[in-house]
């Protein structure tokens, strides 16, 4: 007797295409043990009228279930669940241990801890007026010319290569790609050993505090920053010293001269966008050369200079080796790809590669590969070229929303990045207007998570223009404008 197709349901919302769900069902269904070996499945004709699809959609999805070895086919009998299909272990139920179950508060002696994240809810994209940083916009991305990456990464000249282990070495395309036409826009000039690559930025930033930082020794930090570097100092039980910032960013002036590692973003500070000029830049090399200190540049979102032409990095002006530069795709390819670099000395390098090979070896080799194949062929440069149009004009559009609705931008712009950094009134707390929007289906990032314990901030917020249509921006600014407005004042 054959299996019911009624057993069989599509999912409701699913990215896959009809013939991929019809498997993923199916195995499912076999894993599980809902279809036994040896019983015979429904026929590709009552398979298709239950589901509501095409007859060669189910003949598709079984006959790549039989090169799976779920299913066998049977001459002029149909298809059989196959005797060597794959099942899940089915171990006997143990009666509950009557000593108790193991007391996790006493075992986990290093907790992770966690600090206030930037306000985001995980379903960010079912929001009308999303104005939220670091997410991409689909319409923009080239979806076909990477799936043909990938396809050619995956391919039989590249698979032999890509399927072994390559324990600490990256992907020789990736990073020659990256020697000869990344880095040279930043005026950067890099050996092979120069280079490591990592799982985005964040990776390096934790790579980089465990490796040059220990007891005694001090870290800055701008205030405000980034977030995440914050958490790495916490998991690590270290207090970095942070140094407010200006309207030119990190003042170098204000660095302790007993500082060892200084953490900086000159180009697009972190978050108010504002662009160190070329005289601090100096002055801050001079001040690392003077002092003895090590810079870490974070030179995200320099791909995203369409106001004016980028500054000069700090690792190009570098001429002692004092600068650590840290790149990264994930703001100009898409933010899921986790994939950057570090340009540094060749003994932090190896140092670091030698930490990466504990935790991880190396980044998965196909996305390396496929990533090389994208920026090799040029698909990389065709694409920021059309971010940049459209970044400028859903730039245009929220910088006359903001003049319009009297909104207080807080941060100097000077190249141009993807958002904006703003001040409430005063009195206006921004946590609580950012959960009160929601309700009109707004999204904001309220500023309190970039700021150091020592001093909280309830006036700044961040809106960006990455991921919103550009007819979309003005609706929602009114809505933010409103929102202000009637917000209780402290």
């Amino acid at each position: 007797m054959a299996i019911p197709p009624e057993i069989f349901l599509l999912p409701a919302k699913s990215d896959a295409t009809l013939q991929q769900q019809i498997q993923q069902v199916v195995a499912e269904a076999i894993v599980s043990g809902r279809c036994a070996p040896g019983e015979k499945m429904p026929s590709s004709r009552r398979l298709a009228e239950h589901l509501g699809v095409s007859r060669i959609t189910v003949t598709l999805g079984y006959t790549e279930l039989v090169a799976n070895e779920y299913l066998v086919s049977r001459d002029r009998s149909g298809y059989f669940v196959a005797d060597t299909a794959p099942t899940r272990p089915v171990f006997a139920d143990q009666a509950e241990d009557s000593r108790g179950g193991v007391d996790w508060d006493r075992k986990l002696t290093r907790r992770t801890l966690q600090r206030d994240d930037i306000l985001r809810p995980p379903n960010w994209s079912d929001y009308r007026f999303p104005f939220i940083y670091g997410q991409s916009d689909p319409d923009l991305f080239d979806h076909g010319n990477w799936r043909n990456c990938a396809l050619r990464a995956v391919g039989r000249r590249d698979f032999d290569s890509l399927a072994q282990d390559h324990y600490q070495n990256d992907d020789p395309m990736l990073v020659e790609f990256i020697l000869r036409q990344i880095l040279p826009r930043r005026g950067i000039r890099a050996h092979p050993d120069e280079i490591l690559i990592t799982m985005g930025g964040q990776n390096a930033l934790w790579m980089i505090a465990q490796l040059l930082l220990s007891e005694g020794q001090k870290a800055i930090v701008e205030n405000p920053c980034f977030p995440g570097l914050r958490r790495i100092f916490d998991q690590m039980r270290y207090v970095a010293t942070s140094v407010d910032v200006d309207g030119d960013g990190l003042p170098p002036d204000r660095i302790p001269p007993d500082a060892d590692l200084v953490f900086t973003t000159p180009s697009h500070h972190a978050p108010t966008n504002v662009t160190m000029p070329l005289e601090r830049r100096l002055q801050m090399l001079d001040r690392a050369l003077q002092d003895d200190f090590l810079i870490v540049e974070d030179d995200y979102e320099f791909e995203m200079s369409f106001l004016n032409p980028p500054a000069p990095a700090l690792k190009s002006l570098d001429r002692a080796g004092s600068v650590i530069y840290l790149g990264s795709f994930s703001k100009s390819i898409f933010p899921g790809l986790r994939l950057g670099y570090v340009v540094g000395a060749k003994p932090l390098i190896q140092e670091m590669r030698k930490l990466r090979t504990v935790v991880l070896r190396h980044p998965p080799s196909h996305i390396q590969r496929t990533t090389a194949y994208f920026l090799s062929l040029g698909h990389y440069d065709s694409q920021l070229a059309r971010m940049a149009r459209v970044y400028g004009k859903r730039r245009a559009i929220m910088e006359g929303c903001i003049r319009e609705f009297g909104l207080t931008p807080a941060g100097r712009d000077m190249h141009g990045g993807s958002s904006f950094w703003m001040k409430a009134p005063p009195g206006v707390d921004t946590t609580q207007l950012a959960l009160d929007l929601r309700r009109n289906s707004v999204l904001i990032e309220p500023g309190n998570a970039f700021f150091a314990h020592r001093a909280p901030d309830k006036a700044h917020y961040r809106i960006a223009y990455s991921s919103i249509n550009a007819n979309l921006i003005r609706d929602g600014m009114a809505l933010l404008a409103e929102a202000i407005r009637q917000a209780p004042r402290a």
